[in-house]
């Protein structure tokens, strides 16, 4: 990933918070006949090696974990707060006109060697695990165990364990931090007059980015 120094996300703790909150991971990988990509919900567990360790799980149906071996090395992208930055919040549009729109985001890309589980006390402690952290905020939390315990013994069989302890993590935050200070605070209070979650979201980072400088 290409990183403008000015856009660079260093802290790990940022950075790893990011892959809990936003779960849903872009994975790619090094197939036999080319590039192979899906999109799974990783669990992070940062326990395990100096960056974590993601653990899901895709369909047996699903070809990827047939082409995994030592020398397929794979990335997962995880998208944050993003967000489209029209330049009518920049005060610099009005005193000189030199201002285009542009598009904040952070992202980070975790890399390593992905292999596939089969063993089904791996699979079952991952599917306990992914669900009782997605379903904490439920009222009712489901459970694995409110299922029939055949329905989940057949389920195992169709699915296949994927592992990939992190090696490299990089992360980018593209915050303004390019543009005037007065136009990133009015990007911050564009995005914070959108009355939005995203737009709370992404003036937050404009915000902390602004916060830490430096300042161009």
């Amino acid at each position: 990933m290409y990183i403008d120094p000015r856009h660079a996300l260093d802290d790990p703790e940022a950075l790893l918070a990011l892959l809990g909150e936003f779960p849903l991971g872009a994975w790619v990988c090094q197939g036999r006949d080319g590039l192979v990509a899906n999109h799974v919900p990783f669990l992070l567990d940062r326990s395990r090696g100096p960056h974590g360790t993601l653990m899901g799980h895709v369909s047996r149906a699903n070809p990827v974990w047939r082409e995994l071996d030592s020398a397929a090395r794979s990335v997962v992208m995880f998208q944050g707060a993003q967000s489209y930055i029209t330049p009518a919040w920049y005060p610099g549009k009005a005193q000189h006109g030199r201002v285009v729109p542009t598009w904040n985001y952070v992202v980070a890309h975790a890399h390593g060697v992905a292999r596939a589980v089969h063993d089904r006390v791996w699979l079952l402690d991952i599917l306990n695990r992914l669900t009782d952290v997605h379903e904490a905020d439920q009222p009712a939390p489901w459970r694995v165990s409110d299922a029939p315990e055949s329905f989940i013994d057949d389920f195992l069989g169709a699915i296949v364990g994927i592992e990939l302890p992190i090696d490299r993590l990089e992360g980018k935050l593209k915050a303004s931090q390019d543009e005037a200070v007065q136009d990133r605070v009015g990007t911050v209070c564009g995005l914070r007059a959108q009355q939005t979650a995203k737009g709370d979201a992404m003036a937050a980072w404009v915000r902390r980015a602004l916060d830490d400088g430096p300042h161009p």
